[in-house]
Formats: C-alpha cells, sequence, structure tokens
C-alpha cells in the first residue's frame, strides 16, 4: 500500500464491500497507535494532551481534515484527551477512507 497521507478518501455511497477482518488487519500496521475492534468493522484510537485546550485544538484540526476528505470520524473530547473511531457507515465496516484519515490524524502528531 503507498504512502496513505498521500492519498485523498474517495465519496462511498455503499454497494462495494467492507475489509474482510483479515485485509483490516493486515492494514493496520500501516497506521501505528490504532486499534481494530473485535469484529473488524471499525478502527480507533485515543490520544492524550497536556490540557483541554489542546485537545479542542487536535479536535479541530482533525475537523478540518475530515471535512476537507469528505470523509468524518466519530469523535470525543475530555479534559487532555480525544478519542477517535473511523468507519465508513454506508458500507457497515471499513475502506480505505478509514486509513488514510487515520494515517493524517496521526500525521498531525508527528507520527
Amino acid at each position: 500500500m503507498s504512502d496513505l497521507t498521500s492519498q485523498h478518501c474517495v465519496p462511498c455511497e455503499g454497494g462495494v464491500a467492507s475489509y474482510t477482518k483479515a485485509q483490516a488487519v493486515e492494514r493496520l500496521s500501516k497506521i501505528p497507535g490504532w486499534t481494530l475492534r473485535d469484529d473488524g468493522k471499525e478502527i480507533s484510537r485515543h490520544f492524550k494532551l497536556k490540557n483541554f485546550k489542546e485537545a479542542l485544538s487536535f479536535v479541530n484540526q482533525i475537523g478540518e481534515i475530515a471535512e476537507a476528505e469528505g470523509h468524518h470520524p466519530d469523535l470525543e473530547l475530555g479534559w487532555g484527551r480525544v478519542g477517535v473511531r473511523l468507519s465508513t457507515h454506508a458500507i457497515k465496516g471499513l475502506s480505505l477512507n478509514d486509513y488514510i484519515l487515520a494515517a493524517k490524524i496521526n500525521q498531525l502528531r508527528g507520527e
């Protein structure tokens, strides 16, 4: 798989298969720090930050990328922490879009 951060999400309206659990596990190595839900339908990561202001800023940066890519994560914001969950809702599972967005979120943290 080529560098995910240089790719862009493609609109998904359904009609394509989501990744199998084996495919999802294989691709997980491309996005350090992310974990795969047991059923293979979602990836997630929790980030620790200094305080609420830094966490909020990080959420806003994620929001900018999500809007630019047209692919939106589920976010959880708290004091010094941000949780991110990704899946492609139209196909009820994972697609390349999820891994692209995860890689771009990692890039925000210098990873």
